[in-house]
């Protein structure tokens, strides 16, 4: 019999997109649909005074201007809070600005025109007069006495502040031999998927019904947001999902431009079409990290890790994302410090605050890179104060394979990892010794090479204390229904979705091996409300780890039910038979008996001739939800090689590496292509990627001539192996492994950087390591040299 679950197959869907058949939401036209372009706030704080849309009214095409009196009745407001984040603020958010404007970009007025183009020129008509004041653009500075509001709504500037601390933290510090700390900054990024944001509302007055063409990761989230804001039957409200062209995350959020073409279609009783354009994208799509951080580790005389101490300042906006809210990923951060290490106490401090940005919120990976960057420059630390080589600094520290299961000092619960043989496993392909030799000789040159490493965790497989605990309406199960049709064929429809990770191709070769067929016979359905069942779908590496558990539960049901047929039609015992290679065969002999066409056949047109009672169905539907363990975590650690110029500050990533761990492997292809694509992103940040802003809150590299992204010529070859360690909380065994490339890829290249400046005594903090930045530590280091 031949197992689909552990090989490698292509993601089928690729076929069709490099065949130019995708279809996205771009794609579509509907019947007498409309085009919306929102006018935006140029400022980042003041007072709206007045908005004057009288020119732009008669500008052509144009068929109606909303502003916030008319559109914002139509929806109620939203707050970004999650009730187990105790004493958290974030006042109510609408769909345009009323009395002010809180960062710049905010839409502030409604173009609703036959064409784009015509609802751009008539955008450019809108004359809007805003009082403007003091924006608040630091988040340090934020946090300060007397500093303004960056919203008139909240109470102070503070959105959020958690403290994480054992009992003995202080003793550990002050009976440490070594003490080794360091400040960290990490700048603002944003998704740069290739698909913009995209909607299409269609509401239908005849029938009450809502129908919203969405690129987005979660469809039952957004029918549940659309169906309580607008006032809605959930049972109205479908949102579909088509080809998604790439999220990270940034797809999930609750933004007020897809809120606003929903409002737009029920006062027009029309479909209403929004894409994002690029410039839009930079000054709306949320933001990723932007944190501050302080660290601090204690260490015995023979390197063992005693506690770490974190101070980290997350500022998030003017207001906090909806409904996942923008503490999430500070809190995070906080709960991931050391998670590698054995290590007996911590204190962790968050502090989220609010300033006139955009918002910043959840996307690949979140807080994992700053956890993992900080911990692990600070163990490099470690291991230069005692002597160590950065390999065994980590192997007397990291979590031993068979201590199992094991509870971190930041309260994570960890079932089994597998830190020392991913660790023993990157040795041996990176040959440390070698690199070194190598290192050696090339410094005698004029050439800086380095290297680092960086393990990790990943959180996957989140169950509801994730956000249900909170109060969120976020589902943390999923639903499959599974049928064969009368040809034998099978189709799977699950509420897991697809934005090019292959969730369907991992979804066809569970089913297959449940059923006894080959993928090619197993169509999957995703991302429609009206024909998947209803689930959380995919965010949070939850995909192959929830989805494909559910998919495999609901294909045994079927496979049951499917030989309870078999045995009525051949008079045999059910138990005596299996489903292969797309027939009933006898477990005996191994002769096939009866192909699935031919039950098929018979239940469909001739379920007259079955025995009484017996069930001639060919469906099943089954739901899932994780128990057990409240995260299936992942583990892993990533190696870095790259060359530095120390006359221009240019970096050239030679080699990455990466050991990974995510549990039962279903598809080897697809998960070295997620963690390839993950090490791609994890770079970007570390290198090239970061929203800059200027004093007035003004976002100053707001398009792709001015804000880096990664390209095929800087990134490196990346050698990848795997470790299997299948949770027990699920018969598949699978974890997630969307987020291990992003992890540690940031963390594992800023120490290959401060290895290869580590002659010179200079040393990077800051993210991304632009070629200024290291000119800039390489002078600083100098100058300290010659200081006396």
């Amino acid at each position: 019999m031949t197992l689909h679950i552990g090989q490698s197959q292509r993601r089928e869907n690729a076929r069709r997109h490099l065949a130019g058949r995708g279809r996205f939401v771009s794609d579509l036209a509907l019947p007498r649909m409309l085009h919306a372009v929102f006018v935006r706030s140029p400022m980042a704080k003041g007072r709206l005074v007045e908005i004057d849309t009288s020119e732009a009214e008669q500008s052509p095409g144009v068929v109606r201007i909303l502003t916030a009196a008319e559109l914002n009745a139509r929806c109620k407001p939203w707050v970004g809070t999650l009730d187990h984040f105790a004493g958290m603020q974030s006042p109510p958010m609408n769909i345009l600005a009323e009395e002010e404007v809180l960062w710049t970009g905010q839409p502030v007025a409604m173009i609703i025109a036959k064409s784009r183009a015509e609802a751009e020129d008539a955008a450019d008509l809108v004359m809007v007069d805003i009082e403007d004041s003091e924006p608040v653009t630091d988040g340090a500075a934020a946090l300060q006495d007397g500093a303004p509001l960056a919203n008139s709504g909240a109470r102070d500037n503070l959105c959020y502040e958690a403290l994480l601390e054992t009992p003995a933290v202080n003793e550990a510090f002050a009976d440490a031999a070594h003490v080794v700390e360091a400040s960290f900054t990490f700048g603002r990024h944003t998704a740069v998927t290739l698909e913009p944001r995209a909607v299409i509302a269609d509401f239908d007055p005849s029938s009450g019904a809502l129908t919203v063409h969405h690129g987005t990761q979660t469809p039952y989230q957004f029918q549940d947001v659309y169906a309580r804001h607008f006032g809605l039957p959930e049972g109205k409200v479908r949102v579909i999902a088509p080809d998604v062209g790439g999220s990270f995350g940034m797809k999930l959020h609750v933004y007020n431009e897809e809120m606003g073409a929903v409002a737009a279609s029920m006062i027009l009783e029309r479909p209403v079409r929004y894409v994002a354009d690029r410039l839009e994208s930079f000054l709306s799509d949320i933001h990723a990290r932007d944190h501050i951080v302080k660290g601090r580790m204690a260490l015995d005389a023979e390197g063992k890790i005693l506690a770490m101490d974190v101070d980290d300042l997350a500022p998030v906006g003017a207001v906090s994302a909806y409904p996942r809210t923008s503490a999430a990923e500070g809190n995070q951060v906080i709960r991931l410090m050391g998670a590698p290490y054995n290590m007996p106490d911590y204190r962790g401090r968050l502090q989220v605050a609010f300033q006139n940005k955009v918002q910043t919120s959840q996307y690949r990976a979140v807080g994992h890179p700053i956890a993992c960057a900080v911990t692990e420059a600070l163990v490099e630390r470690a291991a230069e104060v005692t002597g160590l080589d950065p390999f065994e600094i980590r192997a007397r520290n990291l979590i031993a394979d068979d201590a199992y299961p094991h509870v971190s000092a930041t309260g994570y619960q960890f079932e089994k990892l597998s830190h020392q043989a991913s660790l023993a496993k990157l040795r041996e392909m990176m040959d440390p010794d070698a690199l070194r030799a190598d290192q050696a000789r090339l410094r005698e040159q004029g050439i800086y090479r380095g290297f680092g490493i960086a393990s990790f965790v990943e959180i996957t497989n989140p169950g509801a204390a994730f956000y249900g605990v909170g109060g969120a309406r976020i589902s943390a199960q999923d639903g499959a229904v599974v049928r064969m049709t009368p040809s034998g064929d099978i189709h799977c429809a699950i509420s897991v979705t697809e934005q090019g990770q292959g969730t369907e191709t991992i979804i066809a070769q569970v089913v297959a091996d449940q059923l006894g067929v080959s993928p090619e016979r197993v169509s999957v359905t995703t991302g429609d409300t009206a024909t998947t069942p209803s689930g959380g779908a995919t965010w949070a590496c939850r995909g192959a780890g929830i989805g494909g558990e559910t998919a495999l539960r609901a294909g045994r049901k079927l496979r049951e039910r499917i030989l309870t047929l078999a045995g009525a039609l051949l008079q045999a015992d059910p138990a005596t038979l299996r489903l292969e290679d797309g027939a009933v065969v006898d477990v005996a002999t191994g002769e096939a008996r009866i192909t699935l066409e031919e039950i098929g056949r018979v239940a469909t047109y001739r379920p007259d001739t079955l025995p009484d009672g017996v069930d001639h169905s060919l469906t099943v539907a089954h739901h899932f939800a994780p128990s057990g363990y409240p995260f299936d975590f992942t583990n892993g650690i990533q190696g870095s090689l790259v060359e530095v110029d120390v006359e221009t500050g240019i970096v050239r990533i030679l080699k990455h590496w990466v050991v990974e761990d995510c549990g039962r492997i279903i598809n080897p292809l697809l998960v070295d292509e997620q963690i390839r694509g993950g090490v791609v992103q994890g770079l970007g940040p570390a290198f090239f990627e970061e929203c800059q802003y200027d004093a007035d809150g003004q976002l100053t590299n707001g398009s792709l001539a001015d804000y880096l992204v990664p390209m095929a010529c800087e990134m490196p070859d990346i050698e990848i192996a795997h470790i299997e360690t299948p949770t027990e909380d699920t018969i598949l065994g699978a974890k997630g492994v969307g987020e291990a490339g992003t992890a540690a890829a940031g963390a594992a290249a800023m120490n290959a950087v401060n290895d290869a400046l580590r002659p010179f005594g200079a040393r990077l903090t800051q993210t991304p390591m632009t070629p200024l930045r290291i000119l800039d530590a390489l002078d600083a280091a100098r100058k300290q040299r010659t200081d006396p």
